[in-house]
């Protein structure tokens, strides 16, 4: 997805609010953040569009593996983002030395995570077969203000600054699409698709530091918001979206690992579609969000969604069935045209993803600790039976299994924790 985002970051409440009162801040300021974030995915899915067409099914599936690199790595960000969001909304009147502090994490471990992956280029050389130092190591580099865009949307969410953060959210997108799809088509390679990614990504840091610039006096300092625990909650929110993110981009490295190249890219290119069916729903966990975190509301509200999120998603993957020429046009067009009879299945792999993503989004909403070790033990069983297939539909099947298998155990569980007696047993699963 390109910079990753959080979907119901921007709608996040920790106070119940009355109906009208949440239909007046949906006017006033959801509304822009909705309009923010579809402009921001389209260009975002627009970009990959280009990418796939103008650099082919064998440099695409390296670009793609990248992509895919880049999107676990932003779960760092999006820490950031939740923690920073959480405590200006739960408490304001700390919102200075919040925001200091915040600030300090995150130019601390956008830097940290830029030397880790310096360090560790070699291994995203051998493991993501690139044969390119060079591209490998500008992983490093674009991480750097992928993460700093983290802390900052979260200050201005908490801050229900709507407007700055709906600018931060088009300048996600709009200029990667622009300046990547410019260096593509002037060298298409995947080294000059992720440098327009980066460049791309430049773009909301500079608009989020221009929102953040005025000085602010902290005040008294309180040890609840100093250094140490602003880590650690960030840590526990990196945590469980690194799992989901993990089990849902993991497919396309092993597919460069047992694949041959070119069935690797086409596998890639199915991915799009995959993609889009996961990111088309983010309006669902954005509304359902501080229902589900309201404990009168949790169930109702997960059931309700899961459901909307199904059927949006048995819609387009009976397109994708019955009409796969045009679904080929929105993966990268002809030069996919050997996978056009496989792109419902891609289609259903992306439903269950969106589904799991609603589920993991209630357990961040819940607080849970717990259910993420599930998705970890999914994310092992896709890597261990993965590394045994040899043919696009074979691992294709094998991870729609998996992630089905995860989706029923974890509805059970999240059904059976917020059922109205369990309200102790929430913390812990």
């Amino acid at each position: 997805m390109g910079a990753a985002t959080a979907p119901g970051a921007s709608r996040i409440r920790f106070l119940p609010v009355t109906p009208s009162r949440r239909v007046k801040q949906l006017l006033s300021g959801g509304g822009s953040i909705a309009v923010a974030m579809a402009i921001m995915n389209v260009a975002t899915y627009g970009f990959t569009m280009a990418a796939a067409r103008l650099l082919g099914p064998q440099a695409y599936g390296a670009f793609a593996s990248l992509m895919a690199t880049l999107l676990v790595i932003s779960v760092l960000q999006l820490g950031l983002q939740a923690t920073a969001a959480r405590r200006i909304a739960a408490e304001p009147s700390h919102v200075a030395q919040i925001e200091r502090t915040i600030l300090g994490v995150t130019y601390r471990a956008s830097v940290a995570l830029g030397v880790v992956l310096l360090l560790l280029t070699p291994v995203l050389n051998a493991v993501l077969r690139l044969d390119s130092m060079l591209t490998a190591a500008l992983v490093s580099v674009v991480s750097v203000p992928f993460t700093m865009m983290g802390g900052q949307a979260g200050i201005l969410q908490g801050e229900r600054r709507w407007q700055a953060l709906s600018v931060v959210y088009v300048l996600s997108g709009v200029p990667r699409l622009l300046i990547g799809t410019a260096l593509i088509a002037w060298h298409p390679t995947e080294t000059a698709a992720i440098i327009g990614t980066g460049i791309g990504a430049c773009f909301p840091v500079v608009a989020g530091w221009w929102f953040l610039r005025r000085p602010r006096d902290a005040g008294v300092p309180t040890e609840e918001h100093g250094f140490r625990r602003v880590i650690r909650e960030s840590f526990h929110n990196s945590h469980v979206l690194l799992a989901f993110f993990a089990l849902s981009n993991v497919d396309i490295v092993i597919a460069r690992n047992v694949l041959p190249e070119h069935d690797a890219g086409l596998y890639a290119g199915g991915l799009i579609l995959t993609k889009a069916v996961l990111f088309l729903p983010q309006f669902v966990v954005v509304i359902a969000f501080p229902s589900m975190s309201t404990t009168g509301e949790r169930r109702r509200a997960l059931t309700l969604s899961l459901g909307l999120v199904s059927v949006i998603g048995a819609l387009v993957t009976l397109g994708a069935l019955l009409l796969p020429r045009l679904a080929l046009v929105f993966v990268g067009g002809q030069q996919f045209e050997e996978i056009s009879t496989h792109l419902w299945i891609f289609a259903v792999l992306g439903t269950v993803l969106s589904m799991l993503q609603l589920l993991v989004y209630s357990v961040l909403a819940r607080q849970g600790q717990r259910s993420v070790y599930l998705v970890w033990g999914a994310f092992l069983t896709v890597v261990a039976v993965g590394l045994t297939t040899d043919s696009l539909r074979t691992l294709l099947t094998t991870v729609i299994l998996v992630d089905s298998v995860l989706l029923v155990v974890l509805l059970a569980v999240s059904l059976h924790v917020i059922r109205p007696a369990s309200d102790e047993e929430d913390v812990a699963a």
